[in-house]
């Protein structure tokens, strides 16, 4: 590309807000007459950006839609890029866009989706789309593509880099290679984030005779301390401060919901780390419309950036070392592993986490789950262990197989 072409490009994309990932793709992804097509549809994927609520801006994105797609497919690259931070309603009008450019408009311009695919700033699902349509034409490529994302931040991607190093695996099983099959394995365990998934891989590797530590492998915390429980009526338990948020004393009692409360050991077996308030604090049909508070430390073996990933399906906040670092005030949302992600920087030494659960009121029985997971790693996912990290309880065997 010139540079005459790339400043009219640039000029373009700011002139209608376009994010920076757009003139990241743009720039310097594209061949030069995927930037010609991306300069001329610079304005028109700004229109279907704007797209919002109970119709904001459909007759505009309409029309750009009409425009965009009237091209041809060398910019499907400008595209995909145009869905970096969209609202998921323009989301749609853009993935919509690039199936129709992708159909009878000319050659998928592949060396530009490579590139952008390659960018791992751009937004995953868009991401998505473009492996998808080069696998579809160039399914060698799509393989060698894949087997570089094992540590992708597109869960998807992920997914796929995962299966494929279990395949790879099981077919080093079955041609009796067990050495490489229990490499591979391993590997593929490392890298999975879904619980289907790394079912299977244990399950695999137990069959090889290999035992697996799976708090150990993700790096679970088991190990807490908790109080509670305090009040919560009608959900102001969230925003209310308890002594735990100014003071954690582990010797002291404080003032809780039904009298004096104290801090005492909870320590999970279970194999993803979650730990579970409920037998904590026995009661028939499970306490509601309460909240208690988990601590515990964790020592780092020099300063360095990090990550917190949480699950948890009610409302919470955590503090890392006394700052508070996030909040949510949701009940009952779906609860996977690393569903939240906190970047934090581990101190060395001494790291003190502070995590306040809460309970809302709903008596059905799927709302009285009251636990969460925990687990410190960095940004690719790979567990970050504690210098003094104890050997993880043992789960039973119906508990790790549930």
């Amino acid at each position: 590309m010139t540079a005459s072409k790339t400043s009219i490009l640039v000029q373009s994309c700011r002139r209608v807000a376009l994010p920076l990932g757009c003139l990241v793709a743009l720039a310097q992804a594209v061949p030069s007459a995927a930037a010609a097509e991306s300069t001329k549809l610079a304005e028109p994927l700004a229109a279907i950006r704007g797209v919002g609520r109970e119709g904001a801006g459909n007759a505009a994105a309409a029309i750009a839609w009409r425009t965009v797609v009237a091209g041809d497919a060398a910019g499907i690259p400008a595209v995909l890029a145009a869905m970096d931070g969209a609202n998921p309603l323009a989301a749609n009008w853009l993935s919509a866009a690039v199936d129709a450019l992708a159909t009878g408009h000319g050659p998928v311009p592949l060396d530009g989706l490579r590139a952008f695919l390659a960018d791992t700033r751009h937004d995953p699902h868009a991401r998505r789309l473009a492996y998808e349509l080069i696998r579809d034409r160039d399914p060698n490529a799509a393989r060698g593509l894949i087997a570089g994302m094992l540590d992708d931040p597109s869960g998807e991607l992920r997914r796929d880099a995962v299966e494929r190093e279990v395949d790879a695996a099981a077919a080093a099983k079955k041609e009796g290679r067990k050495d490489d099959a229990i490499a591979g394995y391993r590997t593929a365990l490392a890298a999975a984030r879904d619980v289907d998934q790394i079912k299977a891989i244990d399950a695999a590797l137990e069959g090889l005779g290999q035992t697996v530590d799976l708090p150990r492998q993700f790096g679970f915390l088991m190990h807490w301390q908790v109080i509670g429980p305090f009040d919560n009526t009608e959900g102001r338990g969230f925003a209310a401060v308890y002594p735990p948020e100014e003071r954690v004393d582990l010797a002291a009692p404080v003032a809780g919901r039904d009298g004096p409360v104290s801090w005492k050991p909870l320590a999970t077996t279970d194999p993803y780390g979650m730990v579970d308030l409920n037998p904590a604090y026995p009661a028939e049909g499970g306490l509601k419309e309460v909240l208690a508070y988990a601590f515990t430390e964790y020592e780092a073996a020099e300063v360095r950036d990090a990550e917190l990933r949480l699950g948890c399906k009610n409302a919470w906040k955590i503090w890392l070392n006394g700052r508070l670092l996030f909040g949510r005030d949701e009940y009952h949302r779906g609860m996977k592993i690393d569903q939240y992600r906190l970047p934090i920087r581990l101190e060395r030494g001494r790291n003190t986490i502070l995590v306040k659960l809460c309970q809302d009121g709903q008596k059905q029985e799927w709302t009285k789950e009251w636990q969460f997971q925990l687990r410190v790693c960095d940004a690719g996912g790979t567990a970050l262990l504690a210098v003094d990290r104890s050997p993880s309880p043992a789960a039973p065997a119906a508990e790790k197989n549930r």
